[in-house]
């Protein structure tokens, strides 16, 4: 009986291991610049706010825009002022400096199957 409850903790404990926070691995894009990294984590579609648009695009397309924000400012940096979030779904603000200056950047992820992914992503300018 104590090797049931032995292995169901353990079935239990690995699950949740397994659904994993992607938000550390969306930084690491975002120092980078680096929107194919990035587009990884979108969901199917992801709504995109910048200071000349906002729509909701499908993650082929999101990619896109996000390379052409990148292209037109390039990415020198991230900085997070914030992380946190609560039971599946997480959120990072941050500033991301480019050569044109800086943006605050907020980025929601949600909890979809065992990972998170990016829903919403904004960039005002400072």
């Amino acid at each position: 009986m104590k090797q049931l409850f032995a292995y169901i903790f353990l079935v239990v404990i690995l699950s949740a291991f397994n659904t994993l926070s992607n938000v550390n691995e969306v930084i690491i894009a975002l120092k980078s610049g680096n929107a194919v990294q990035l587009s990884k984590y979108f969901d199917n579609n992801v709504e995109i706010s910048m200071p000349d648009k906002s729509n909701n695009y499908s993650k082929s397309q999101a990619e896109l825009v996000i390379q052409d924000f990148f292209s037109l400012n390039a990415v020198k940096g991230f900085e997070v002022l914030h992380k946190g979030g609560n039971v599946g779904t997480e959120y990072c603000i941050g500033t991301l400096l480019t050569k044109n200056g800086q943006f605050r950047t907020t980025i929601y992820l949600k909890q979809k199957g065992n990972s998170q992914v990016i829903q919403e992503i904004s960039f005002e300018k400072r």
